[in-house]
């Protein structure tokens, strides 16, 4: 077992259920010694900083501390993240009418938050009296606020935010991430940068 290497790869952010970690539960682990590998996997995390629910920040040199107690002999290699934080969740479930409640006022508040922004930059740019002076240039007649100008552009306010969206991407068969799905990769990262540099910030006062 002395000139096996192990090779292992963990992600900037890893979720578990309960506080004593497995570390097959936070790391993909690869080693020519199968068996190695098996022992390796069902080590636990030490996670005494754990107190509850919540994200903790830890080095790998953790993880290669706990292997190297237990494999002196045995070369560890990462391949993953150096810094990495533990998402420790509730282990209650919401019952099914509270999520679908949660899940239905979420949708109410973005649709009326959606609706409101529009209403308030149509009304900052002053969209219905340029669809007036539109409508009276081309037919000579005085629009009375309900016209194919108004109807064509809410029919398409709603059809470019779909496709813009990518709302039926699957349909097509494109594999390309949304704008949307985008935007929040780059928060959580951001999120997880921000938490992993404030964790080390800690630790390095005295």
């Amino acid at each position: 077992m002395g000139g096996d290497t192990l090779y292992l790869k963990i992600d900037k952010n890893v979720q578990a259920d309960h506080e004593h970690v497995m570390l097959k539960d936070i790391a993909e682990i690869r080693c020519s010694d199968k068996a190695t590998e098996n022992k390796v996997k069902v080590l636990r995390l030490p996670t005494e900083i754990v107190k509850g629910p919540g994200r903790y920040v830890f080095s790998v040199l953790d993880v290669i501390e706990v292997i190297g107690k237990e494999f002196p002999n045995l070369e560890v290699n990462n391949l993953g993240e150096a810094d990495f934080i533990l998402t420790v969740e509730k282990r209650d479930k919401l019952s099914d009418a509270l999520s679908w409640g949660k899940t239905a006022f979420v949708c109410v508040l973005a649709f009326f938050g959606a609706a409101f922004s529009i209403m308030a930059f149509n009304n900052d740019v002053g969209i219905t009296t340029l669809f007036a002076q539109l409508y009276e240039t081309f037919t000579g007649e005085a629009s009375d606020g309900f016209t194919l100008l108004e109807l064509s552009y809410s029919v398409g306010v709603g059809l470019g935010i779909l496709i813009f969206f990518h709302h039926f991407a699957r349909k097509k068969g494109f594999s390309d991430p949304t704008p949307l799905e985008v935007e929040m990769r780059t928060y959580e990262d951001d999120v997880d940068t921000t938490l992993i540099e404030s964790g080390n910030r800690k630790e390095r006062r005295p």
